[in-house]
């Protein structure tokens, strides 16, 4: 923290760095960054939770590194350095979920990977874990990481429910709507699906905050 050694922990400023990210300055909904895996992995509530929780890790662990690491890292090479300090993150996380929850780790496939290349992680490292100490840089990468793992959550739990009447793989619509005529959307599971459901959290999002694009 530069130049304010002494603010309390979770100061006014402090938890307006973790909140802001949730509604206000949201990496998707607001930002439109990390929309790749955001599409792609959330066909199910379950992939979907895990890789929240995979880009939220990666992105603290980074942002802390890299925060103690800043006045020692040349600008010249200060991408590479990110980058490897990133990837480092990614494969531990991704060599843990292959031990612990080899399924998931399967279904996500190469995206745990394409953490590495993630926007949001690679921004938030260079527009304030460079700048700032290691307790706001970790608020801000928590919030942030937050932020997109609950929108991501919220694609995969309507893709899942509406798709295949299904939420954690556990059906929750009653038989009696299929036997008076009701069908899952099988185009929640396709590519369509995610871009429909995406597009309406982003509607409703900006029409609560009423924010509106700078023109």
């Amino acid at each position: 923290m530069q130049g304010n050694e002494r603010e309390p922990l979770f100061s006014t400023r402090n938890r307006k760095i973790l909140t802001h990210p949730f509604s206000e300055f949201n990496p998707i909904t607001v930002q439109v960054l990390g929309i790749c895996s955001a599409l792609a992995v959330t066909s199910q509530l379950k992939p979907s939770l895990v890789m929240g929780g995979a880009v939220i890790v990666v992105m603290t662990f980074s942002s802390v590194i890299i925060s103690l690491m800043r006045d020692y890292i040349p600008s010249r090479v200060r991408i590479i350095v990110e980058m490897t300090v990133v990837a480092s993150m990614v494969i531990l996380v991704d060599q843990f979920l292959k031990a612990y929850a080899y399924g998931v780790s399967k279904q996500l496939s190469i995206f745990v990977g394409l953490i590495i290349t993630n926007c949001i992680v690679l921004g938030r490292l260079e527009a304030f874990a460079l700048g700032h100490g290691p307790w706001t840089s970790f608020l801000d990468s928590l919030g942030n990481g937050i932020g997109y793992a609950v929108v991501i959550a919220l694609v995969g739990f309507f893709r899942e429910l509406l798709g295949a009447g299904r939420v954690l793989g556990i059906k929750v619509i009653p038989s009696v709507l299929y036997e008076s005529g009701y069908m899952d959307n099988g185009l929640m599971l396709l590519a369509p699906g995610a871009f429909i459901i995406l597009g309406l959290i982003i509607w409703i999002q900006r029409f609560f905050t009423g924010y509106r694009e700078e023109e």
